[in-house]
């Protein structure tokens, strides 16, 4: 009897649960393709390919530059002193370094760049969907990009209507 009473409990525990769980409303919205169609994002991008051009272009002009000199260096290395040609291995060695500082320097000031941009219209999108997944009732708005299965209410259309576009 004692075992009849535990399973009776147990049993009304589980199904409890899963009421529980059906009533938990949940809607999904891919973030990635909402922040992809926004207007702002199109211009965000504009942005940082200028200045990436620019970094680009400089850095296409320190190797060539690096380049060329290497290659005078090398043709002239026999008809020199050894001094001269030591003296031209650690200015090509510093101009190396210049070079990889410049790249590091330029990529991370490419990041910061996009996180400055970027996370003015990651705001705005998440104020959207948050807005959106109230006013419709949801308790969790899920990230699709992320689900295997999403079968739920999909909030793209209403969070677009929300930003205006």
């Amino acid at each position: 009897m004692k075992q009849i009473k535990n399973l009776f409990i147990a049993a009304v525990m589980f199904f409890g649960a899963t009421q529980m769980n059906a009533q938990t409303k949940t809607a999904h919205i891919d973030v990635n393709e909402l922040l992809a169609k926004m207007p702002e994002m199109t211009s965000a991008k504009a942005q940082l390919e200028k200045l990436s051009k620019t970094f680009d272009a400089d850095y296409s002009t320190m190797v060539t530059e690096y380049q060329t000199k290497m290659k005078k260096y090398e043709g002239e290395a026999s008809t020199q002193t050894e001094a001269i040609n030591e003296t031209r291995a650690k200015e090509m060695q510093d101009m190396g370094q210049r070079i990889q500082q410049f790249r590091d320097s330029a990529q991370k000031q490419l990041q910061d760049k996009e996180m400055e941009i970027v996370k003015p219209i990651m705001d705005k999108a998440k104020a959207a969907i948050i807005k959106v997944g109230k006013a419709k009732g949801f308790q969790y708005v899920v990230d699709s990009a992320s689900l295997i299965l999403a079968d739920g209410p999909n909030l793209m259309e209403d969070v677009k209507k929300e930003l205006k576009f």
